[in-house]
């Protein structure tokens, strides 16, 4: 059974996976180079496990033990050796992505994986010693809402290791779905067309972007509107995506330059306070 788990990355995904990994019951070393990004990550967690008991999802007892499991530190070198399982969830930059993972190999887990949401597996497994035992798993945000896990499947991926990501899931108390290797998976390609043509429309003033989102939400029962879900994932994660894209499947998923400026100037969605909505707090204002 699983027990020690480390995560590359202390940003939203990384610190998201985190905390369901420590809810599980696993050990978890979070590793997060910048010193202030790390106490941010801690900070969140705590702050989402005090949430979760104030919801009555979580027992206060629970919480506290979750808590005792997170192991912050600042380097790879600083992880034990022999993880049962190591994710990486750096940005979606393809040579950083490769460094890391080449780095966290080293510390010979029995599963390393990615939580990409666009590049293939076959393409991060270049240089890796070990690429039968890499895979794909992918998570949504919020992670400790979204009942999705996309396991992708690489060229070289065994099935041993297909079926560890598996039970890793149910661990981790996620729905698995099992794809093969291809840029942007089964979910990215779908969700970003849908959050790209979104965008275009607010660009052409067909709607606001209120609007769209209800017609989404009420028209096809879609939980939250593309935009909004924009705004959660961070607009500059869903810019890379879509570049990502592009250069494989071409024009039709060229950025609109409305993103590509929002960006540009620094608003990012809900991480940074503003994106197609203003945040305070976390909150949709």
């Amino acid at each position: 059974m699983t027990q020690r788990c480390a995560v590359i990355g202390g940003g939203t995904m990384g610190a998201g996976i985190a905390y369901v990994a420590a809810t599980a019951g696993l050990d978890v070393d979070l590793v997060e180079v910048d010193a202030v990004r790390s106490a941010g990550a801690v900070e969140m967690l705590r702050a989402r496990w005090d949430e979760a008991v104030r919801r009555g999802k979580l027992d206060a007892g629970a919480a506290a033990d979750a808590r005792t499991r997170i192991n912050a530190v600042t380097s790879i070198d600083a992880i034990g050796d022999g993880p049962d399982v190591l994710v990486e969830a750096v940005p979606e930059v393809l040579a950083l992505k490769r460094d890391v993972l080449r780095a966290a190999e080293a510390k010979w887990p029995g599963l390393l994986a990615s939580n990409t949401s666009s590049i293939p597996i076959g393409e991060l497994a270049v240089g890796l010693r070990a690429p039968e035992r890499f895979i794909g798993l992918h998570f949504f945000n919020p992670v400790w809402a979204m009942a999705l896990l996309e396991i992708v499947v690489g060229p070289a991926t065994a099935a041993p290791t297909t079926a560890a990501a598996v039970a890793l899931a149910e661990r981790l108390g996620k729905e698995p779905i099992v794809v093969r290797d291809s840029p942007g998976f089964a979910t990215s390609r779908l969700g970003v067309t849908l959050g790209l043509e979104a965008i275009r429309m607010l660009e052409e003033n067909v709607a606001s972007a209120a609007d769209i989102d209800k017609g989404m939400v009420l028209g096809y029962r879609h939980p939250m509107g593309p935009l909004e879900l924009t705004d959660h994932v961070g607009l500059d994660v869903r810019l890379g995506v879509a570049r990502t894209l592009r250069a494989a499947y071409g024009d039709r998923f060229a950025p609109p330059p409305l993103l590509e400026r929002l960006v540009a100037e620094g608003k990012l969605g809900r991480k940074s306070g503003q994106g197609f909505y203003t945040w305070a707090d976390g909150k949709r204002q």
